[in-house]
């Protein structure tokens, strides 16, 4: 896992998308700034795109290369007014629903069975597969456990691309357990949350053989896959059912090898030395120690003392674990 060259200063980071309303932290200080400053240069928002999709910087009308804050008293009632025009919306979908449900409602029966109660859904297409994923995992507030082989053909379930749904369930107390094979772990990971959103408790663990994708949320609601590609998913509510699964999942986690906790703490910052930085840098490149040993001029059992000491900072019990676990860390990313 490479390194970036000098330390991912804050222009390297990716900005991770989230809702207009959701200021992020980078987004928060670049308009703090501008307010102080009474404007920006227009390359100082590569960390914060969010501000001009927001309405929150605007560019200058005499001078383009510059942009101006929008005041806060004429940015926060636009931003509320946008959530109130997307909640009157939804108002008018529910109505327009309802009054489209009038004729059916006068057809069916007196007694109807309970649909919602059905031990099997089936789901078809990603669209709905996805909308009933979202809504058990709104509905989630304390596990998710998942299986993901890595197939590059059958499409992510859980909603990695939109960290803020998984930061939600975070603040709900709720954690993640992840079974994945070695090669894959890496898609296995959700994105990180905005800064200042609490981490959402995530473990993973590798087995070098798995069955298929498997979702089960509070041990109550379970996703499988019906065919290969997964365009068609069941749906599970039968607690015999969900049981057999969860109690499967607990018996392979038990067998799998920890690959890391995300919510261990980070390493503090002066126990890890300048050299051991740049050890640590040079095993997310792949050197061995032999290598490391001749480009620092050390011998390799210097240079071992090091990794060891890293490894017990990090819990690593392998040298794959120990770079996949240094570039998790965050020490890569701090400067001496």
């Amino acid at each position: 896992m490479a390194a970036p060259a000098h330390g991912g200063g804050p222009s390297e980071r990716r900005h991770v998308p989230h809702e207009p309303e959701e200021l992020c932290e980078a987004g928060r200080a670049l308009y703090a700034r501008a307010l102080r400053e009474c404007r920006l240069r227009g390359d100082a928002v590569a960390d914060a795109p969010c501000l001009l999709d927001s309405g929150l910087l605007h560019p200058d009308a005499d001078d383009p290369d510059w942009l101006l804050p929008t005041p806060p008293l004429v940015a926060l009632p636009r931003l509320l007014a946008g959530i109130e025009a997307r909640v009157a919306r939804q108002r008018g979908r529910a109505s327009r629903l309802a009054s489209a449900f009038e004729p059916f409602l006068q057809l069916a029966p007196a007694a109807v069975p309970d649909t919602t109660a059905s031990p099997v859904t089936v789901l078809k297409g990603t669209t709905r597969i996805r909308r009933a994923v979202h809504q058990a995992l709104a509905d989630a507030s304390h596990e998710v456990l998942g299986i993901h082989p890595g197939d590059p053909d059958r499409p992510q379930m859980l909603p990695h691309n939109e960290p803020w749904r998984m930061a939600d369930f975070g603040e709900r107390g709720g954690r993640l357990r992840t079974l994945s094979r070695p090669e894959s772990a890496f898609d296995s990971l959700p994105s990180r949350a905005h800064p200042g959103r609490p981490v959402l408790s995530c473990e993973v663990r590798t087995l070098d053989e798995l069955p298929p994708c498997l979702l089960i949320f509070d041990r109550a609601i379970a996703f499988i896959p019906a065919v290969d590609d997964g365009g068609i998913v069941f749906e599970l509510r039968s607690p015999a059912l969900v049981g057999y699964l969860a109690t499967a999942f607990d018996i392979m986690w038990r067998l799998a090898t920890p690959l890391f906790r995300d919510d261990t703490p980070r390493p503090p910052v002066h126990a890890v030395s300048q050299v051991q930085r740049v050890i640590a840098r040079m095993l997310t490149e792949g050197h061995t120690d032999a290598e490391i040993a001749h480009r620092l001029d050390m011998n390799v059992r210097t240079v071992r003392l090091h990794v060891a000491k890293l490894a017990s900072l990090l819990g690593s019990s392998s040298r794959t674990q120990l770079g996949f676990l240094i570039g998790r860390s965050g020490l890569l990313d701090r400067h001496a």
